[in-house]
């Protein structure tokens, strides 16, 4: 057991901490769909870590190439020099996404690939002489990470009150989430389309000339799963080509097969300018975030005077041991057909999630792909509370789930079997019925 010594010398993130360390949570190993606690008690991972496992838990083919990598090439640095698992890796990821994209650049973390984004998006309008283009629209209750650049486009108020000034320049569409005419769609919403229609208004409102990018989440997962209405993401694509906009999609949580296909934009068939991606890049194991470019981007930068064309970059951009991790999670997708079986298992789990409809204060249920989530109605005056007595009692019970507010999102690792999937929503369902 851990001392309070030790719990006092670990400032947690994101966590309530006082309240954490008066009763600890602590998981001590994993393997495949499971961790386990310090007595070996097995808890069901429900949401993949923070959706970063799809291959589950201590897969043996990535252990072995980052146990190989860390025994033949420790680290290298990325400035001016190169080792040859980083350029495999690259390549390997532009033929994954279908040569939608023509470079990738290496950074250590999906608010890192968003700060990154932005800063390419800024430099290629300047390399064109149109460096006014310095606005960037976002989304309410869009979440881009931590660092200023990804909290300053970022939508949710309680990541933002604390830290004073942020970027300036930026400005919000409407969010999606409406419970009063999409409550428990099965699937993408069919109200909302026109939602997008509102960057019309924010280019009459600051000219398009300003705008440099629009940048969303394909699917809202930390907000708590909000979807995107049928259409919404193509009529966005139309009309950020009709002022020469540029499209970023954050797909640090959609990409490397939780929609059922390699990313989010295969699934809608709407493909964006850049890409950000992160947590399943490795499956967890090595921390690695990834910006994927159109060759038009990379092109315009290289025009330039010789010398460094982007003056940005990480000490571990392309770290040998996550480039490892990338490439052994690459050939696991490939070899074991995971996206195939995800997707065989949707089925099930949309029937699953929507089985708890009718029990005590669900409001909502929502889902696409190997994604859910159930929306309660909060307590009056304790927003967040319901939730959280629920993940508490889950875990308790042997289930890891996530929430935000008094939604909870479900995200499990893709090689789930039914079987888990009947554990996790029985044991969800005599949860709900019973929580006050």
């Amino acid at each position: 057991m851990l001392s309070q010594q030790q719990l006092n010398a670990y400032w947690m993130p994101f966590t309530g901490n006082r309240d954490y360390k008066a009763a600890p949570r602590v998981v001590a190993s994993a393997s495949g769909m499971y961790y386990r606690d310090q007595d070996g008690r097995e808890i069901l991972d429900g949401t993949a870590g923070l959706w970063c496992v799809p291959l589950g838990h201590s897969h043996p083919t990535v252990v072995k190439a980052v146990q190989d990598m860390v025994a033949t090439l420790d680290y290298a640095p990325a400035f001016q020099i190169g080792h040859p698992a980083a350029f495999e890796l690259a390549e390997q990821l532009i033929d994954y996404t279908g040569n939608a994209f023509g470079q990738v650049f290496y950074t250590n973390s999906g608010s890192e690939a968003v700060d990154t984004a932005l800063k390419m998006v800024l430099a290629y309008h300047r390399s064109r002489g149109e460096g006014q283009r310095t606005r960037f629209i976002s989304r309410e209750r869009g979440y881009h990470g931590v660092g200023f650049g990804g909290m300053s486009v970022g939508g949710l108020p309680a990541n933002r009150k604390q830290f004073g000034n942020l970027l300036g320049g930026v400005d919000y569409l409407p969010h999606t989430h409406n419970l009063e005419k999409n409550a428990f769609s099965r699937g993408l919403p069919e109200y909302g389309t026109h939602l997008a229609d509102e960057l019309e208004r924010l280019v009459a409102l600051h000219d398009a000339s300003t705008i440099a990018a629009v940048i969303v989440e394909p699917l809202a997962g930390s907000a708590g799963v909000i979807l995107p209405p049928k259409g919404y993401l193509q009529r966005l694509r139309n009309l950020c080509d009709k002022y020469g906009i540029l499209l970023i999609f954050d797909e640090v949580i959609t990409g490397f097969g939780r929609m059922g296909t390699p990313f989010a934009f295969n699934y809608f068939g709407v493909e964006p300018d850049l890409m950000t991606t992160a947590k399943g890049l490795t499956n967890g194991v090595v921390p690695m975030g990834a910006v994927f470019s159109k060759p038009a981007i990379y092109d315009a930068l290289m025009q330039g005077p010789a010398g460094i064309e982007l003056f940005h970059g990480y000490t571990y951009s392309g770290h040998p041991l996550a480039c490892a991790a990338g490439l052994a999670s690459l050939k696991v997708f490939k070899e074991e057909k995971v996206l195939e079986h995800a997707q065989s298992m949707t089925a099930y789990w949309e029937d699953a999630l929507h089985s708890l409809k009718g029990l005590p204060h669900v409001i909502d249920l929502r889902n696409v792909g190997l994604i859910g989530a159930i929306e309660l109605e909060s307590i009056a005056g304790k927003p967040g509370a319901r939730a959280m007595a629920v993940y508490k009692k889950a875990f308790a019970e042997g289930v890891l789930i996530r929430t935000t507010g008094d939604i909870i999102a479900l995200s499990p690792p893709l090689i789930l079997e039914k079987k888990h999937i009947d554990v996790l929503f029985g044991k969800l369902s005599e949860i709900l019925k019973n929580v006050d």
